[in-house]
């Protein structure tokens, strides 16, 4: 398990826990991001938001936020 931060582009994960305020908490389940989504990173750069695929949406997701976020990596 890994924080979504780290995760490399085009990679396929299950998000697996959320931490954070419950304010954090509802923004992301309100997009669709909730424990057992598969996502796939799209784009994961240094100086932009980590942009992901999930659920036929792209989402895009701070730094922050992606620290926030807990995955494991499938295949």
């Amino acid at each position: 398990m890994t924080r979504l931060n780290l995760q490399k582009e085009n990679t396929m994960c299950k998000i697996i826990d959320l931490e954070g305020s419950n304010k954090f908490i509802s923004k992301i389940t309100a997009m669709g991001l909730t424990n057992g989504t598969i996502i796939e990173v799209i784009q994961n750069n240094k100086k932009f938001p980590v942009l992901l695929f999930a659920r036929d949406t792209m989402i895009a997701v701070s730094k922050e936020e992606a620290k926030k976020i807990f995955v494991k990596e499938v295949s």
